[in-house]
């Protein structure tokens, strides 16, 4: 076995170019053992392993910088960069990150969780390397992916560094895909040549004499247009990049390693930005991955021999993200004017439903959440209801579209915000724990957490029967279905919240996924002799002030829970509102680590049973 020797690149060096294949055999086989236990990004790991092999062979890592956008490809760069051991705690609380982490290993240059970014952080390297010459010599290269083009970021930086003409290398790793159907505004670039006047006219004319003279002249005439179409994918990308001021090399099989090591060899060599262009195939080395390579995009705890996700069926529990879906399909079957928009994510949002059940009314931006909003903003501005779904994590990336494209227009644009708290496994980049503290301050915005599936349904048709842009946020994992015994919900009324249940000890003002547990901590309260009242908030903007004023009167000690950052967070909206102390239960402002959901809620103390000791401790302290 090769890789139990690899303790580093270094050693990965060490080998004769002949070896390399088989040591890529054998990080793909550990690279399965491991996810199919722990769980992970597989797909597009599985596909990436020649490359990542050819680069730490032809760099000198980690003096060479490789920057990962994302870092959905990146498990075998752990595996070969001295954490193959560690490898076995994948996601796990305690273990290595699923994605690169600067406080991880040396190798890993920046943390890579959110995509388009490695461009401009590439570039960054190398101009300070060069500002720095005397002290810093170093290679830069940034691996990309296809779906990286679609944001808006990743052009920027390759704008600005075909401009500046600093030496690095971009690596576009593509998955049997052309770039064209991934982002329409590039295809529409990069087909400039034939839209040209006198291309066209010579075109019209020339179909019209291949109908009207010509026998067979409609067969002929298709012929042409796929040989154009094939011209185009033959010539065209890579006059992009060039015209964007890179050398460009490629397409390259990007599972050849023989071939690709000299290439990488030669291109490193060359000054200026360069972009190498190589094509794998998602899931590759596992067929079920490179059947379904979107299921094993993201997989949980898979059966190896067969692919087949452990637990499946054995939980009938509904989630929010089904209760989404299930209610934006009900939506639409009642309203013709209600659109859907997704950023490159139809299954993981749960829109998949939506998109196959109305087409045209759903669209699928790619990894653009920038454009999303204001994409969606226009469909609004011209009379339709657009409802945008996103994770909260991807949320931060599109603040200003919200601010001004959204709010500031006074348009209904709806956001489904989904992972809205905790994630879990795939840690500090995607805890959705930002959102509430961070919209609250937008003027002409109503944010609001349903505490359950009903509540889900119920507060998205109010927000589409409504005139205000509205946020909608709700976590990853299984609604409850305690509160579900028939009995007719209250309306939603802007900024009002519902009493749950009543008591003299204490009001607990309890937000969205924190409702239940909150309930359940009141009722471990009540067997112990101490009642308090449990507020659903429903709302974290706006608040009806006189409502809340009105109720925190009814008990000495309030309390606030929420699955957010506390720092201006739903706990600080009421305890401004009530101009009184507050003692607010949440998240603190800091990066949460990877772990389990549950485990993670535990350790915050937001469980029924965590809620409890801490309403007890806080009463015991002040009485």
């Amino acid at each position: 076995m090769l890789l139990e020797h690899i303790t580093g690149a270094q050693d990965v060096r060490k080998l004769k170019p002949e070896q390399l294949s088989l040591l890529a055999q054998e990080v793909r086989l550990r690279m399965l053992e491991v996810v199919c236990r722990t769980g992970g990004h597989l797909a597009s790991s599985l596909g990436a392993v020649e490359l990542i092999v050819a680069l730490h062979y032809c760099l000198d890592t980690p003096r060479d910088k490789i920057i990962f956008d994302v870092g959905h490809q990146a498990y075998a760069h752990k595996i070969l960069t001295g954490r193959n051991k560690e490898f076995a705690t994948l996601r796990q609380a305690g273990g290595i990150s699923g994605f690169p982490s600067r406080d991880e290993s040396d190798y890993d240059t920046f943390y890579s969780g959110h995509s388009s970014t490695a461009v401009s952080q590439a570039l960054g390297l190398a101009c300070a390397r060069d500002y720095l010459a005397a002290q810093e010599s170093f290679r830069v290269v940034a691996v990309i992916g296809d779906g990286s083009l679609s944001g808006g970021i990743c052009f920027e930086g390759l704008n600005n560094a075909g401009h500046l003409k600093k030496d690095m290398l971009v690596v576009l790793n593509t998955n049997e895909l052309s770039i064209a159907p991934n982002v329409g505004a590039i295809s529409t670039y990069l087909n400039k040549l034939i839209s040209l006047p006198i291309y066209n006219r010579f075109r019209g004319a020339f179909d019209n004499f291949l109908e009207s003279r010509v026998p067979r002249g409609r067969r002929l005439k298709a012929m042409a247009t796929k040989f154009e179409e094939g011209l185009k994918g033959l010539f065209i990308p890579g006059m992009l990049f060039e015209e964007l001021g890179f050398r460009y090399f490629g397409p390259l099989d990007g599972h050849n390693i023989e071939k690709l090591i000299p290439t990488l060899k030669n291109i490193l060599s060359i000054k200026g930005p360069k972009l190498l262009h190589v094509i794998t195939k998602k899931g590759k080395g596992y067929a079920p991955a490179e059947n379904n390579p979107v299921r094993f995009h993201g997989v949980g705890p898979f059966e190896l021999s067969t692919g087949r996700a452990l637990g499946d069926g054995a939980s009938p529990e509904k989630t929010f993200t089904r209760a989404f879906s299930d209610t934006m399909l009900k939506l639409a079957g009642t309203d013709d004017k209600l659109v859907a928009i997704t950023a490159a994510m139809p299954e993981g949002t749960g829109l998949d439903g939506f998109r196959d059940a109305h087409p045209k009314r759903f669209f699928d931006v790619g990894i653009a959440e920038e454009h999303a909003l204001c994409f969606a903003a226009g469909l609004c501005a011209a009379g339709l209801r657009p409802v945008v779904a996103l994770y909260s994590t991807f949320m931060q990336r599109a603040f200003d579209q919200i601010v001004e494209d959204i709010a500031l227009q006074h348009l209904p644009v709806i956001i489904a915000l989904d992972r809205a708290g905790i994630v879990g496994e795939d840690g500090v980049t995607h805890q959705g724990i930002f959102d509430i503290a961070g919209l609250r301050m937008v003027p002409n915005l109503v944010l609001m957490a349903p505490m359950d599936g009903v509540e889900l349904e119920m507060m998205f048709g109010f927000a589409a029967a409504g005139n205000a842009a509205t946020v909608i946020r709700y976590p990853k994992g299984v609604c409850s279905t305690a509160g579900e015994s028939g009995q007719p919900r209250p309306p939603i009324a802007l900024g009002k919240p519902q009493i749950l249940r009543e008591g003299k000890a204490y009001v607990i003002f309890a937000l969205g996924s924190m409702v239940y547990p909150a309930w359940e901590a009141a009722e471990l309260l009540a067997a112990e002799g101490l009642s308090g009242t449990v507020v659903n908030s429903r709302f974290a903007k706006p608040l009806d002030r006189g409502l809340i004023k009105q109720i925190a009167a009814r008990a000495p000690h309030i309390f606030t829970i929420e699955e957010g950052i506390l720092e201006g967070g739903f706990g600080s909206a009421v305890m401004e509102t009530l101009g009184l102390p507050v003692v607010r239960m949440g998240l603190p402002g800091e990066f949460i680590a990877h772990g389990k959901r549950s485990a993670l809620l535990e350790k915050y103390g937001l469980t029924a049973a965590g809620i409890a000791r801490g309403i007890k401790e806080s009463i015991r302290r002040h009485d």
